[in-house]
């Protein structure tokens, strides 16, 4: 079925395209297929999906690591989880295009995307993982009490194998997020990434080149979002 939706999505934008419905900012889609089979094209497209990939992983992994963290610090120090919850809240609920200019002064251009695309995935991995972690039963939880286990021990054994699914479903639908704030951030100003090319793109308006982008960014972001639902499949299985 999943194929099934991208073929009828691909259709309709070659038609689109064709019958210019759009006008000439929607080109049909064989036109940037061809556009894009140019191995100078391939070269320049690569380069900079490389970068971007690169940025998205560092600010994924910073995010995810930071937001587990910060789950399991409230998961045994309660008395954290009200301000953690307000502070996760608070810095999800501040538009990401307000916080490009801070991190610009912060860090730097380049590692701008970066820092916006780790608030989203910090965001979402912290509600993931204190979801999971507190939907264990409690019954579950008593029993390791009665057998006298300690709270690490019930942790290791229990509370983060019940939450592993949840948090890779949550990590899941992180991967986009990662991708959009790398590439918000790359439209300030970057020196590298496909966020650089779009912009490029808009300004001289090289129409091939800016779908061409967009079209390598979704690909990238699917198969993301593709490997991390296997890796949550295989997870439910192995727990089930």
């Amino acid at each position: 079925m999943g194929f099934l939706g991208i073929a009828l999505f691909a259709g309709l934008w070659e038609v689109a395209g064709q019958k210019g419905w759009f006008g000439m900012a929607w080109p049909p889609l064989s036109s940037v297929v061809m556009f894009m089979a140019s191995p100078q094209k391939q070269a320049l497209l690569a380069k900079a999906a490389l970068a971007t990939t690169t940025m998205v992983a560092i600010g994924y992994a910073v995010g995810a690591s930071l937001g587990m963290l910060a789950a399991v610090l409230v998961h045994f120090v309660t008395a954290l989880r009200p301000g953690m919850d307000r502070f996760a809240s608070l810095l999800h609920s501040i538009p990401t295009i307000a916080l490009a200019p801070i991190f610009i002064v912060l860090t730097s251009r380049d590692y701008t995307g970066t820092a916006i695309a780790g608030i989203s995935v910090f965001f979402v991995s912290y509600v993931a993982m204190t979801s999971g972690l507190s939907a264990a039963p409690q019954a579950g939880r008593d029993l390791f009490a009665v057998l006298g286990a300690g709270k690490g021990t019930r942790f290791l054994h229990y509370d983060l194998p019940t939450a592993l699914p949840t948090l890779l479903d949550g990590l899941s639908y992180a991967v986009p997020m990662a991708f959009i704030g790398v590439i918000l951030g790359e439209w300030f100003g970057a020196s590298r990434g496909i966020g650089l090319l779009m912009v490029s793109a808009m300004q001289n308006f090289q129409i091939p080149m800016l779908w061409s982008a967009v079209l390598v960014t979704s690909l990238l972001s699917l198969a993301a979002y593709a490997a991390m639902s296997q890796i949550q499949r295989w997870v439910q299985r192995l727990f089930r």
